[in-house]
């Protein structure tokens, strides 16, 4: 086997990663409906994938289901919120973290405008929370492959 098999072997290379502002994190964000939620429950870090949308004024608003331990945990504590698009093809994607307060939406006028919007839990939930996370620390990644990929026979 000469080098260049061996190198078709071995996975491509990632460029280094591009850092993005607050704006851009904010519009990605905005394209895909699901992230990941990290709060505390029971003394202990929990990670929850939740239906979400970005909101006009740049607050995240997670669906969540009504009366449970997510609501509970979420309520008036520092979270964190992840999402991200990665494609294991082509290697390329991105990647945004958010920070922030979570608070459970109790304004009936944000309610109803929640509702309208069609934001819903995974689960089958006639009646929803919502929870509105005020991002403090944004960041984000941008990540590509570089070099060339190689075809595997």
């Amino acid at each position: 086997m000469d080098r260049d098999d061996a190198l078709a072997d071995e996975p491509e290379e990632l460029g280094a990663p591009e850092e993005l502002g607050a704006e851009a994190c904010l519009r990605l964000l905005s394209t895909v409906p699901v992230g990941r939620v990290v709060y505390t429950e029971h003394a202990l870090p929990a990670v929850l994938p939740v239906s979400f949308e970005v909101v006009p004024d740049g607050r995240l608003l997670l669906a969540v289901r009504r009366d449970s331990a997510t609501a509970r945990g979420l309520d008036g504590t520092v979270v964190a919120f992840q999402a991200d698009r990665l494609d294991p093809l082509t290697r390329n994607g991105w990647s945004v973290l958010v920070h922030g307060r979570a608070d459970i939406l109790r304004d009936p006028e944000q309610i109803l405008r929640a509702l309208r919007s069609g934001l819903r839990p995974w689960t089958d939930e006639p009646d929803p929370m919502f929870v509105a996370v005020v991002p403090e620390l944004i960041s984000g990644r941008r990540l590509s492959a570089s070099g060339h990929a190689v075809p595997h026979a």
